[in-house]
């Protein structure tokens, strides 16, 4: 039986990880292709991630930086070699010892199953990554966090995205119920070089981001993945919010991603009840024939406590700072 006697042969240089979700297929595959939802999830606990590339096709490359609870920094990259949408996905995973991933998807009656082998290219291969890097328990780890995001999401993003377009709430859709993601779209009346610069430069930042009313008198930006976001927002009563980010993706001039946590004015983080602890807004701004259009995804939020209205107006303020540039 070849088949048996060549599954036997590679066993010693396997690792085999499986768990079904409690989520269907495509919202599964949306968070292992989709660089804003894999952020929230991929790698052991108390890691983060920033991605500076991510190209799902045969023959793309995702680049990423997976950041220890120890700080320590840890360089990948993986190389796609097969995509069949909602199915499969084979890539070679770096750096050294690189390895071969298979990914398969499979339906369970409105669940998801995963099984991912990473194959090495010899036993001692695979013992090295797993004495160095506790690759079994990091694997397991990994799809543990994967389960908590997908419960988070509540399986709804795959029946369809609030959407908010033009600074209106749409009709046909109710703005999101717990764990759904916002999505909010205008064109602006201004060339995208000049809409980037409105995004990263703190001095525009602070003449429009917010709601009516609102001012922002501190601003400090890192534009750089890994880099700190750290600005107040003063509502009309006086009160004074903090808010604190992390840059994830920077992708002059075309695409932005961060994360947003209430803190204090030093930068600790500070917990507002009935409020996320950290979401992640990311920013694409396409060129519409000397238009931009700005599409913005807010993931992460808990419960509808006036995003989609702030956004919004924030992006109302916007057109009207591009309109006088």
């Amino acid at each position: 039986m070849p088949e048996a006697t060549s599954s036997l042969s590679t066993a010693d240089r396997e690792i085999v990880t499986s768990r079904i979700f409690d989520a269907p297929r495509e919202l599964v595959w949306k968070a292992w292709t989709e660089p804003d939802r894999v952020s929230q999830w991929w790698g052991p606990f108390g890691f983060t991630l920033t991605t500076y590339e991510m190209d799902v096709r045969p023959g793309g490359v995702w680049r990423f930086v997976m950041h220890g609870p120890d700080g320590v920094d840890y360089p990948n990259q993986i190389s796609y070699r097969e995509v069949v949408a909602m199915e499969r996905l084979v890539y070679t995973h770096g750096p050294e010892p690189k390895f071969q991933v298979t990914a398969t998807f499979a339906e369970r009656g409105g669940r998801t199953e995963v099984m991912q082998t990473a194959l090495f290219a010899s036993a001692a291969d695979r013992e090295q990554v797993v004495r160095d890097f506790n690759a079994i328990e990091g694997a397991k780890q990994t799809l543990a966090r994967l389960a908590e995001y997908l419960a988070k999401m509540g399986g709804a993003i795959a029946q369809g995205d609030a959407q908010i377009g033009a600074g209106r709430r749409s009709d046909r859709e109710p703005m999101p119920a717990s764990g759904v993601e916002l999505v909010v779209e205008r064109i602006f009346d201004a060339p995208r070089e000049l809409a980037w610069k409105a995004w990263t430069e703190p001095e525009q930042w602070m003449r429009w981001f917010g709601p009516h009313g609102f001012t922002m008198p501190f601003c400090a930006v890192d534009l750089r993945p890994g880099g700190l976001l750290h600005f107040c927002h003063r509502w009309p009563s006086g009160e004074e919010i903090w808010v604190k980010g992390v840059y994830r993706e920077v992708l002059e001039p075309g695409r932005l991603a961060f994360t947003l946590g209430f803190s204090d004015a030093t930068g600790n983080r500070v917990e507002r009840p009935g409020f996320a602890l950290e979401t992640l807004v990311t920013v694409t701004l396409s060129e519409q024939g000397g238009r931009t259009k700005v599409t913005v995804r807010h993931t992460g939020l808990t419960v509808d406590q006036g995003e989609g209205q702030g956004w919004s107006e924030s992006l109302a303020r916007l057109a009207d700072l591009l309109a006088t540039a």
